[in-house]
Formats: structure tokens, C-alpha cells, sequence
């Protein structure tokens, strides 16, 4: 795992390793990249009839360890029954209490993954919510980590990658979920490319 509080000269490293992922974007890739949180912000709001606090919300709750495809799935399955399945029993319980009425920023951890997922898909335009799955992580330190645990459960690692990717938008004049999502969809080309892996994005960290 990378060092919470690294010197300057990794850090800047790190922030660089971002722009030059988004450098490498074809346009293509950037199309995808922009418009993927506004995507997921109207799939959530079609999916709970509107609410897209509740669409974003269940997306987010039931996203850890879990492929785009099925978080789709899962999410929908969730309130159009009213009761969500199929997942871990901590992430059952934050989708359980959002469809009861509970605001999604005082179920989710919103200094984590989960949290700045739901920020970012509830509002696109959100210039400092910036979702650091496991991807993003390999992006900035410049290294694919696999199975590897990257520690993003910690408050500070996660703090470090998030505020480099922050510095990363302000230099190229976007705003950091879109800095995320188009360098995501760069990284996850790269990897099919590879052969390594195939997943779809919002796996967990």
C-alpha cells in the first residue's frame, strides 16, 4: 500500500500520472468518460420513478464488489420490490434504509467510495466529489495492483488519492468525477488490451 502522506515529489507524481492518463484519452474515450455520470444520473432517475436521490443512492449502497451490469440490476430489483437482495448483508441493510426514507447521506460513508459515488452520480456537475475506486487508485500511482489490497478503506489513503485527482481537474480545467471517469475508461481500455481483466466500472476498490 502506498504511503498515507508521501513527500511532495510522489505526490506531484502521482498528480501527474493522472494528466497524462487523461492526455492519452482518444476522443472516443473522453465522449464516454463525460458523459457517464450524467448517464448514470438519468438511469437513476428513470429507475426510482424520478427520485433520483433513491436511484443514486441504492446505485451507491449496492455497488462494492459489484459489476456495472449488476449493480444495475440489483438496484432496480431493490425498489421495484422493496426489498433489496443478493449482497452482502452491510450493504443490504444502507439499500434497506434508503428505500425507507432515509437520506442516502446519512446511510452512505461519505468520505468514501460509496459516498462520493452517490455524490457524483445525484449530481454530475458536483466540482468536488470524485469517486477513487480501485482503478483511479492504479491510475495515480501508475501501477495496475490486481487482487491487491490498496487500503482505500482508509480515510487518509482515500483523502491522498482524492485531493490528487482534485489538483489533476484544476490544472486541466474540469472538474474531478470527469477527470475520473474519462481516465477510467482510458485505464479499463488499457487492461482489455492487455488481456488482464475485463470488468466494468464501479467495482469496488
Amino acid at each position: 500500500m502506498i504511503d498515507i502522506k508521501p513527500d511532495a515529489r510522489t505526490r506531484e507524481q502521482y498528480v501527474r500520472n493522472i494528466v497524462d492518463t487523461w492526455l492519452d484519452a482518444s476522443a472516443e474515450q473522453e465522449l464516454q468518460g463525460r458523459d457517464w455520470y450524467p448517464s448514470a444520473h438519468r438511469l437513476a432517475e428513470q429507475m426510482a420513478e424520478g427520485d433520483v436521490q433513491i436511484g443514486a443512492g441504492l446505485l451507491a449502497a449496492l455497488s462494492p464488489q459489484t459489476a456495472w451490469w449488476l449493480n444495475i440490476e440489483l438496484a432496480r430489483e431493490a425498489y421495484e420490490s422493496g426489498t433489496p437482495a443478493r449482497h452482502t448483508g452491510n450493504c443490504l441493510a444502507k439499500a434497506a434504509k434508503i428505500l425507507a426514507g432515509a437520506d442516502p447521506a446519512e446511510v452512505l460513508p461519505m468520505d468514501r467510495k460509496t459516498g462520493h459515488f452517490y455524490r457524483s452520480i445525484l449530481d454530475p456537475t458536483d466540482a468536488d466529489a470524485v469517486c477513487i475506486d480501485r482503478h483511479a487508485h492504479d491510475i495515480a500511482v501508475g501501477v495496475e495492483y490486481g487482487a491487491k489490497d490498496r487500503g482505500l478503506s482508509s480515510k487518509g489513503r482515500y483523502a491522498l488519492i482524492a485531493h490528487c485527482y482534485r489538483e489533476a481537474a484544476q490544472r486541466l480545467g474540469e472538474i474531478p468525477s470527469v477527470v475520473q471517469a474519462v481516465t477510467w475508461v482510458v485505464w479499463r481500455d488499457r487492461l482489455v488490451g492487455t488481456s488482464t481483466r475485463g470488468t466494468l466500472f464501479a467495482t469496488a476498490a
